[in-house]
């Protein structure tokens, strides 16, 4: 008898992880819906262009291509269904008030992270037409609940809020090389690699070096945040938004902590971005952020800026086995 192998990276789900899969699945819409957030199901496939746009380089090196042989045009798998919900937001619905949708469903990638399925089953909820710290605290909250009822907590919920380094980055005039070599140095949070930018003027980098040191608890940061850094405008409201998340996540009963240099996706996201781990435990339950006008190129007049935040539990398969370890 032939033994059939699946691909690398890619497992069959069975009982009774499957089953524990659909019980956790299920508490987590039931959330989602008991909060006002209606479900949506976009297709495992749609065009690349569609797929991609507003996404940055991450998602189209995970993407898997093929060509449509109906119509001769390209096709991606998404690897994410975040921007599919975005494009469903901008093309269904003609007026500007808000949007609440959650989701459910597989996700493909190229690439796997260490240890990983590159098929996995993604969950979660996205808010748009909420802009600032508003929208922010609503999905905060939201997660912190989900999370609460599939048996994923107490959480730690690392925040961030790209922001900051845009506004400084603006502040200080760099260039676009510049700014990418500022990135690369702040998510090593290496003041060494800071120190190599000939073109950096030492009042930006001793700003920027600042910043590899900002992390830890709230409180602590935002005050050293506002005495080291520039006394400008976006710079302010950005830290004023990581002061109200900040008391949301705890008043939830999670812990926060801040870190100003973790800049994931800085293409993609406009604000706040977060992380969360369950709690004594190196686990990532979920990711997620602001991530304003990604639906852009497929809105016309003012809903090209539209408001967007949200989050995902990135494996629901992992998020299931974890939960019920501890």
């Amino acid at each position: 008898m032939r033994k059939w192998v699946l691909p690398d990276f890619v497992e069959d789900v069975l009982p009774p992880t499957a089953a524990a899969m659909e019980n956790t699945r299920r508490a987590l819409l039931d959330t989602f819906a008991a909060r006002g957030y209606e479900l949506v199901n976009p297709p495992l496939i749609e065009h690349l262009d569609a797929l991609l746009t507003g996404t940055g380089s991450d998602l189209e090196h995970n993407t898997f291509k093929l060509i449509d042989p109906l119509s001769g045009k390209s096709l991606g798998v998404r690897p994410d269904i975040t921007p599919q919900v975005a494009r469903i937001d901008a093309t269904y619905f003609s007026d500007d008030a808000p949007r609440r949708f959650c989701y459910a469903g597989e996700v493909i990638r190229t690439h796997a992270a260490l240890g990983a399925s590159r098929a996995l089953t993604q969950v979660g909820a996205e808010l748009f037409g909420e802009a600032g710290a508003t929208g922010d605290v609503e999905i905060m909250k939201l997660m912190v609940e989900a999370a609460r009822a599939a048996n994923a907590s107490p959480l730690l919920i690392d925040c961030g809020h790209v922001g900051v380094f845009k506004a400084l980055a603006k502040h200080f005039e760099l260039t676009p090389k510049v700014t990418a070599q500022v990135d690369a140095a702040l998510a090593a949070k290496s003041s060494s690699a800071l120190d190599s930018i000939a073109t950096l003027t030492p009042e930006a980098r001793g700003v920027f070096t600042a910043l590899t040191a900002l992390f830890g608890s709230p409180k602590t940061v935002l005050q050293r945040a506002r005495a080291a850094l520039p006394r400008n405008t976006d710079v302010g409201a950005a830290l004023d938004q990581l002061e109200a998340v900040a008391a949301a996540i705890t008043e939830s009963g999670a812990q926060c902590s801040l870190d100003l240099a973790d800049l994931p996706g800085l293409d993609y996201h406009t604000g706040l971005v977060f992380v969360a781990y369950l709690q004594n435990t190196t686990h990532v339950v979920a990711r997620g952020g602001r991530y304003d006008g990604v639906g852009g190129a497929f809105m016309q007049g003012s809903k090209a800026g539209r408001a967007a935040t949200g989050f995902s539990f990135v494996d629901l398969r992992a998020l299931t086995e974890v939960t019920r370890d501890t």
